[in-house]
């Protein structure tokens, strides 16, 4: 549903003399700023008896500005109360603590199945609440610093997401970018980082929904869908995977051109992500790593930066993913005129600066 579709719903409802909910009162001008956003009930760590960290919790003096949304990979229970709730903050706390050797609990914050919004790691409600403080946690590599992690208990690659935990992720979001200012676009999933399947096709695929509702709720402009990195999964096909082969073949990976993620592909990616561990992690609660994915910001190492006159099997999967997508520029022998001027026509469709150089936001784009 489009935030116009929202906005007129909403309108509806008031309409017809129904309750407003506690984001606000609706048909405020689209000049109004952001609106302050009322804070959910949200247990803290003392709440669900959680365990003293093991060292000290970095409480930075910084802002975050994204929000990283995950799944536990959990079993999706049938038990939606609070006390399931804070059994499963204990096992995630437990299993981080123990089997990862992390000194708390990993994400900032918990969405049970049931709606119950939880604290994760010590300090971050009373840093949320203050809106001028990020606690750094240990949920999405080179991201922490930057960005709040929650974990919403389930597994969705293919279940639904019960609809009391998606009216807290909204309430949660809503609240977060209302105290530090974030954009609603900058709602992502754990795969838009780490090569992961994390938070499920079923969740991803409501981020823009996501995106929407909490735009709404803040009182935002229309949010703009982000370019991210592609996921590779196993027996995945067409030109990305061509241009992913191609590319591991410029690090030394022997494996075919045929533009399916086979065996073969896949265990060269998992050689390439081994040797640039920061961008593989399992993901945060379950104890199952994922080693036929490939994604996130791993193909930031995987795809360099290229420009006239480079040449070699990078500059092929440039080019075959710009002919994919109408820019022809296969068969040229190296990177020439044919293929600059491809590019250039790209970047300009796509609203990026025309330099002609393949760059990672260009990149992202081609393969996105």
């Amino acid at each position: 549903m489009s935030l116009h579709d929202l906005h007129m719903a909403r309108r509806t409802l008031l309409a017809s003399g129904l309750a407003v909910t506690a984001v606000g009162a609706v048909g405020i001008p689209a000049s109004a700023a952001q609106r302050a956003t009322a804070a959910p009930s949200i247990s803290t760590t003392s709440d669900w008896e959680a365990r003293d960290p093991s060292s000290s919790v970095d409480v930075l003096d910084s802002k975050p500005n994204k929000i990283i949304v995950h799944h536990t990979a959990t079993p999706n229970s049938d038990d939606t109360s609070q006390s399931h709730a804070f059994a499963l903050c204990r096992s995630i706390q437990n299993y981080h603590m123990d089997s990862n050797g992390w000194l708390d609990t990993g994400q900032n914050f918990t969405n049970s199945r049931g709606g119950h919004l939880m604290e994760g790691r010590h300090k971050s409600l009373n840093a949320l609440e203050g809106g001028s403080q990020h606690v750094l946690g240990a949920h999405a590599g080179e991201q922490n610093s930057v960005a709040l992690g929650i974990e919403n208990e389930g597994t969705y690659t293919e279940a639904s997401v019960p609809s009391a935990l998606w009216n807290a992720l909204v309430e949660l979001c809503s609240y977060m970018i209302s105290q530090y200012g974030i954009d609603a676009s900058a709602i992502y999933g754990h795969r838009d980082y780490m090569s992961t399947a994390c938070p499920g096709d079923v969740l991803y695929q409501r981020l823009p929904e996501l995106r929407t509702e909490v735009a709404l709720a803040t009182a935002q402009s229309e949010p703009v869908t982000p370019a991210v990195w592609p996921l590779l999964t196993p027996e995945a096909r067409g030109p990305r995977v061509t241009a992913a082969q191609l590319l591991l073949r410029s690090h030394g990976g022997r494996v075919p051109v045929n533009g399916v993620f086979d065996v073969d592909t896949r265990r060269a990616a998992q050689v390439f992500l081994d040797a640039h561990r920061p961008h593989r992690v399992e993901c945060s609660a379950t104890r199952t790593p994922e080693r036929d994915l490939f994604g996130g910001t791993a193909w930031t190492s995987l795809a360099p930066v290229l420009s006239e006159r480079a040449t070699g099997d990078a500059v092929r999967a440039a080019q075959a993913v710009l002919t994919s997508r109408g820019h022809h520029a296969s068969g040229e022998d190296g990177f020439g005129a044919r293929t600059v001027d491809a590019v250039r026509r790209f970047q300009a469709r796509q609203g990026l600066p025309t330099t002609g150089v393949v760059d990672h936001p260009t990149w992202q784009r081609l393969l996105g």
